[in-house]
């Protein structure tokens, strides 16, 4: 069943499990749970399509390091930011859940191979199988396994993939009932505050609806996952799983950054290894990060980057870049609009199959472009880093957030180590040699981006940590399926809950994750004693 709040309903509805967010995480575990034979209520803010209304309860503060608008940095509709997402995949390394000693505030309360099964899922659900370095070992360079690694992404084509027009076997499901136009003013505990008795809802034209489960699961993203937390605060006065003062903080992004230049290399090898390709009837593409040896080594992150043709720092970008640029930042992101910003890559894409590497190849030659060093970065995870609410509220009465990001120098350090592996090793291959960028030797060790990196300069739009897992309620928000410590019935699904976030894209992962808390659902469901 669907029903759109905006245009009334009825007041109540109740099923075996309320899931908050039709993203991938939400979209993801009401499939698995309604295979596992329960009950769904699926809410989502927004309707089938971008709305600025909506969009506006979005609408935050930056109060830390400069970073994208937040109306701007997510979507609030049916399959939310996937909606323009680049279809990267790839899984955390299994260094990313291990505590490591030189990284404050690491470690996954489970290992890589736990998920390990899961992720064999996550990748059969995108029609993908894992790739390796091997599947490119041609075309890379040879770099010693004690330096550096060269992992790879695949990408999903299929870039509706959560949209409702994909997921209108929901919506038929005689189990499940999806609600759009339904935003979840506040999660209300029992007066214990022990669980969860239900759920406040309204609609931006003010029906209002309540809803029951014995299940309830919290799949907002980031951002909101933390705000819908703060802002429930009936019973709990710091807001809902914040006893130790924990949700919102250790917000996490991919922070993106110009690492320096490859000069006098071999510009054709290093453009062709590093360029999306297509292989074995999928599209993938390689990077560079640093081997678990030398993170252990020098103390560095397991950061990445990738070498890419780019503008000088001090150059423009180019015409086809500027369109695209022009396309998207003039319309706004409805189904027309994103088509209009995907048509002008598609053109802009398939122009560069015809003369890549060629193209980049020659305007390198010619001294238009630089042999740049992308860098995808991980973030080291930060308390100080964090999700708050503002003082201001939206049209529904919620408090909005402010966003405090805050990179800290471990960030820049571990960017310089790469940096510098990935030098003596195009050197040792005779493949070039490394100009590092000069804010990487600046005594402040602060972030520094460059807006001629990317279309996307500062980050990858990723919104991870502020609900972060562990087994112990004083240094995490969940234990290690999800559920809030000290709350019998509530989960969370997402990449908030990620503890550490490597160099790989989440959405991999956070389906990974996903699966696996549906699974620990429905195995506790199956546990309880049935009545006679």
């Amino acid at each position: 069943m669907l029903i759109d709040l905006d245009l009334g309903g009825p007041e109540r509805l109740s099923a075996d499990v309320a899931i908050i967010g039709a993203g991938a995480a939400g979209l993801t575990m009401a499939r698995r749970l309604l295979d596992g034979g329960l009950s769904v209520v699926l809410l989502e803010s927004g309707g089938l399509d971008y709305e600025k209304a909506t969009a506006d309860l979005n609408v935050g503060e930056n109060v830390g390091q400069d970073y994208y608008d937040l109306d701007h940095a997510r979507l609030r509709f049916f399959g939310g930011t996937t909606a323009i997402w680049g279809g990267r995949c790839a899984e955390l390394d299994p260094i990313d859940f291990e505590r490591r000693p030189w990284v404050p505030h690491s470690g996954w309360p489970f290992s890589h191979a736990e998920l390990q099964p899961y992720y064999r899922q996550a990748w059969a659900s995108f029609g993908l199988q894992p790739p390796t370095s091997a599947d490119l070992r041609d075309v890379l360079p040879a770099f010693s396994n004690d330096e550096l690694v060269t992992p790879i992404w695949s990408f999903d084509n299929q870039g509706d993939r959560f949209s409702f027009a994909r997921s209108k076997d929901l919506a038929r499901h005689p189990h499940a009932t999806v609600v759009t136009h339904a935003t979840v003013r506040e999660i209300v505990s029992g007066t214990a505050g022990r669980h969860v008795e239900g759920l406040a809802v309204a609609s931006l034209r003010g029906h209002q609806l309540q809803v029951k489960a014995q299940t309830y699961i919290l799949a907002a993203g980031g951002i909101e996952n933390p705000r819908i937390l703060l802002a429930s605060q009936r019973v709990h006065p710091a807001g809902i799983g914040n006893d130790n003062d924990l949700v919102g903080r250790f917000f996490m992004e991919h922070p993106h950054a110009r690492g320096g230049r490859v000069v006098d290399g071999a510009a054709w090898k290093l453009l062709s290894a590093f360029g999306k390709r297509r292989h074995a009837g999928r599209n993938v593409a390689a990077l560079i990060a640093p081997s678990a040896a030398l993170q252990s080594k020098e103390g560095l992150l397991n950061t990445s980057l990738t070498i890419a043709p780019s503008r000088p720092t001090e150059g423009r970008h180019a015409w086809a870049m500027r369109a695209y640029l022009h396309a998207k930042h003039r319309a706004d992101p409805t189904r027309v609009g994103r088509a209009l910003w995907k048509g002008v890559k598609r053109t802009v894409h398939a122009a560069q199959k015809v003369v890549d590497p060629v193209r980049p190849w020659l305007l390198h030659k010619t001294g238009q472009l630089d042999l740049a060093l992308f860098v995808r970065a991980e973030q080291a995870p930060n308390p100080d880093s964090r999700v708050v609410l503002s003082r201001e509220t939206d049209a529904l009465g919620v408090p909005r957030v402010a966003l405090d990001w805050r990179t800290v120098p471990l960030d820049v350090d571990s960017v310089s180590g790469l940096v510098s592996a990935v030098g003596r090793e195009l050197s040792r291959l005779q493949w070039g040699d490394v100009e590092a960028a000069p804010w990487l030797k600046h005594k402040a060790r602060e972030w520094v981006t460059d807006p001629l990196i990317s279309t996307h300069p500062i980050g990858g739009y990723h919104h991870m940590g502020t609900t972060r897992m562990s087994a112990d309620a004083k240094t995490g928000v969940t234990d290690g399926f999800g559920r809030v410590h000290g709350m019998a019935n509530l989960y969370i699904a997402g990449s908030s809950l990620f503890p550490t976030s490597g160099w790989a894209n989440p959405t991999l992962t956070l389906v990974a994750l996903a699966m696996r808390t549906a699974d620990h659902i429905l195995g506790d469901r199956a546990r309880q004693p049935q009545a006679a």
